[in-house]
């Protein structure tokens, strides 16, 4: 099974009316992935999309249905990156790749946690599209729109 990665744009995507375009897609290739059961995202992801949903979308979810959602998005399967649970180790790795690679450690946490799961590829479009990290692909959705 090769793990496809979301990152927390392209789910906010699926929310955002103001992006119809960008939506219909996000919600493609979501549904794609998670029916065959090669979805997965990290708890930077989940912590990320309900701020963003709540507070940076122009027309914001509620609070109940963001906190929805990321309870539908945590049945994924789950990369734990938090402060209390992460391995120091992916830690430690997303500062050196952070400098090696010239990314901000968040993207580079993103990265460290799709590569320990065993992710084939990151969907997002905050990177380069077709980079690739030790095997790991960098593919934006949206490119094509």
């Amino acid at each position: 099974m090769a793990y496809v990665f979301f990152d927390t744009n392209v789910l906010l995507y699926m929310y955002d009316d103001n992006e119809p375009t960008k939506k219909e897609k996000a919600i493609e290739v979501f549904e794609r992935e998670s029916s065959v059961g090669n979805a997965v995202v990290s708890t930077q992801v989940l912590q990320e999309f309900y701020v963003n949903a709540t507070r940076k979308l122009r027309s914001p979810l509620s609070l109940e249905r963001a906190e929805a959602r990321v309870r539908d998005f945590s049945r994924l399967p789950l990369v734990r990156v938090d402060v209390k649970r992460v391995d120091v180790n992916i830690i430690l790795a997303s500062i050196a790749r952070s400098r090696s690679d010239v990314l901000s450690f968040w993207d580079s946490l993103i990265i460290e946690a799709a590569l320990f799961v065993g992710a084939g590829r990151v969907l997002t479009e905050d990177l380069q599209d077709g980079r690739e990290f030790g095997g790991l692909r960098i593919e934006n959705p949206f490119r094509e729109l």
